[in-house]
């Protein structure tokens, strides 16, 4: 056998760096983390005005989808910035990384996802959807630094609505504030 001046690959797990330590505690951190209170002041703010001018209008379908889909969207939104704001606290070192994990068990980063075949989804507002859409794409971004971060055997893991490359290009932008 010739020898290649290569190591064998016998211990991958040796050799793999975690860019999510870096990423959480990164600019770019302060940059998702920025994204994601916009995205919650943008969408209150959309909720209670063009938002329920829009609602008043809907289909009957449409309009019940509309108050589940702002419901969902809400809600997810909330558990987000909860996630967030535990992180920047473990960040700024006011809060111990046990006392983040303590709490963090109340945070969920899943089971938020949208059928967009539901009957009545396309009457949706244009604005709306897009709000939809942006905060699932939050949520990806934050759920996977979550599993990097918090839970290192699951991070292989991808939600089936994102593939693993985008979620690994997701992550490097993180890590080194790349556009």
């Amino acid at each position: 056998m010739r020898e290649t001046g290569k190591q064998p690959m016998t211990d991958q797990s040796a050799n793999t760096i975690s860019f999510a330590n870096r990423a959480a505690q990164s600019s770019q951190f302060k940059t998702i983390y920025a994204e994601g209170m916009g995205l919650v002041e943008e969408t209150a703010a959309y909720l209670d005005g063009p938002g329920r001018a829009a609602a008043k209008v809907l289909p009957r379908m449409a309009s019940v989808l509309y108050a589940a889909e702002s419901m969902r969207l809400t809600t997810r939104l909330m558990q987000m910035a909860s996630w967030l704001l535990l992180q920047r606290a473990v960040n700024n070192g006011e809060m111990s990384h046990d006392q983040v994990l303590s709490e963090k068990n109340k945070v969920r980063l899943d089971g938020f996802n949208v059928d967009r075949a539901a009957p009545g989804w396309s009457d949706l507002p244009e604005s709306f959807r897009d709000l939809v859409e942006r905060s699932l794409r939050l949520q990806n971004r934050i759920s996977l630094l979550d599993r990097e971060i918090y839970r290192p055997d699951e991070a292989s893991i991808v939600p089936d609505n994102e593939n693993s490359v985008q979620a690994q290009l997701n992550l490097l932008r993180t890590a080194f504030n790349a556009g």
